[in-house]
């Protein structure tokens, strides 16, 4: 069969043109993909856009401050940062958890444990044991540290969905500064609800001991306030922070330049 000069480049065409469906396809279904396993169904890692900016301290009517070791300046987070003293990290090879007292003290006087304040303070609609005002059984709320919405069931297998996070960690605390803290200076820096935030259990967990220059709460939206907290933290217990951390927080504080320290007091 003899094929003629234009049955040639007709053939040419249609294939051209089938090329260019077949790549736009791939195209398409590629950008498919991209949005499935960022933005849609299955984005893994990636927090809220309706995270929280900020998070409670106390509740009216039924928690107190805890004494510190000084009243937290009511001033521009950045400027208390720069009375922080800067140093580097004292030895972490004698930490132990009981130089901070037994776990959860009822520090304030209320009558109920601190987990369970805390439980209480940022649950939504927190229910209790039948018979108990203190002992939370569950409730839900819209978590700081990656925005998304999280049930506390109280339960042996349930309960570790939401910890309480220490905002300044403790063995961070301990290599700047906690070590010269007396023993209950220590107990209400580990019971003060200004350090404490019910937060996601695996974050919390990814968190660790970390300070600000090696972990930030995956919700950007209240990173401000994470910094700005812990900064109050260590002001109120005179720590001090490292050369990097010091660095990270000014770092966040850019974008947020009237952030207030955060004050321990009751909500009117």
């Amino acid at each position: 069969m003899t094929v003629t000069w234009t049955q040639y480049r007709r053939a040419r065409r249609r294939s051209r043109q089938a090329w260019i469906l077949l790549a736009a396809a791939g195209l398409a279904v590629l950008g498919g993909l991209v949005w499935f396993f960022t933005a849609g169904q299955f984005a893994l890692g990636e927090p809220s856009p309706q995270g929280p900016s900020e998070a409670p301290v106390l509740a009216a009517g039924w928690m107190k401050p805890v004494s510190a070791v000084r009243a937290v300046p009511e001033a521009p987070a950045a400027v208390v940062l720069d009375t922080l003293e800067v140093k580097g990290r004292s030895a972490k090879d004698n930490y132990d958890r009981s130089a901070f007292g037994q776990a959860w003290l009822d520090v304030d006087g209320n009558g109920c444990d601190t987990r369970n304040d805390i439980l209480r303070r940022d649950l939504t609609a927190a229910h209790f044991v039948e018979g108990s005002r203190c002992k939370v059984t569950g409730g839900t709320f819209r978590e700081p540290y990656t925005g998304h919405v999280i049930a506390f069931r109280r339960g042996a297998e349930t309960s570790a969905a939401v910890q309480i996070d220490h905002v300044v960690a403790l063995g961070d605390a301990w290599q700047k500064g906690a070590q010269q803290l007396t023993a209950q200076q220590r107990e209400h820096l580990a019971n003060d609800p200004l350090n404490l935030v019910a937060v996601d259990g695996p974050a919390n967990q990814d968190k660790s001991a970390s300070d600000a220059a090696t972990w930030l709460p995956p919700n950007k939206a209240f990173r401000c306030h994470y910094v700005a907290r812990q900064i109050s933290v260590k002001a109120a217990y005179r720590l001090w922070v490292t050369p990097a951390e010091k660095e990270a927080m000014k770092r966040i504080l850019t974008s947020c330049p009237e952030q207030q320290t955060i004050v321990p007091q009751p909500p009117r």
